[in-house]
């Protein structure tokens, strides 16, 4: 997978890990009054959820998350601008040409080659039915 794509899925791991975050603490967050206009919020039931810990290792994960996302960014290449992609792109397409036309030059030999061989087995074929025919 290439970088991009690394990085891409990080951000959606991210993505859930904030949101996971935040439900739960939503969830499991105490009752709060909101106005004194209110009355006062029940209680929670006698739920024994630590409040505590549960916080400190979502936002541990969300962290983790966060630094694999920095390293990803940290192993992009390095680029001089838009100058250096267009010149690394001409030496890309230059490479490719070349390639292309050897490949082209191996297919057209190949091609050559089995051309040669098939005339060569058409023409033992036809020797052989020519050879078993009965003279008139």
């Amino acid at each position: 997978m290439d970088i991009i794509s690394q990085m891409q899925e990080q951000v959606n791991s991210i993505a859930l890990i904030a949101l996971n975050t935040f439900g739960t603490l939503q969830r499991d967050a105490p009752p709060v009054r909101l106005s004194p206009n209110y009355p006062e919020p029940p209680a929670n039931p006698t739920e024994t959820i630590n409040t505590t810990e549960q916080p400190k290792e979502m936002s541990a994960a969300l962290v983790q998350a966060a630094k694999k996302f920095d390293a990803l960014v940290a192993a992009l290449p390095l680029n001089g601008g838009e100058e250096a992609q267009v010149k690394r792109i001409a030496e890309l397409q230059a490479e490719n040409e070349v390639v292309g036309l050897e490949l082209q030059k191996e297919l057209e030999a190949a091609a050559e080659l089995e051309l040669k061989q098939v005339q060569e087995l058409f023409s033992q074929a036809s020797d052989k039915c020519l050879n078993l025919k009965k003279p008139d």
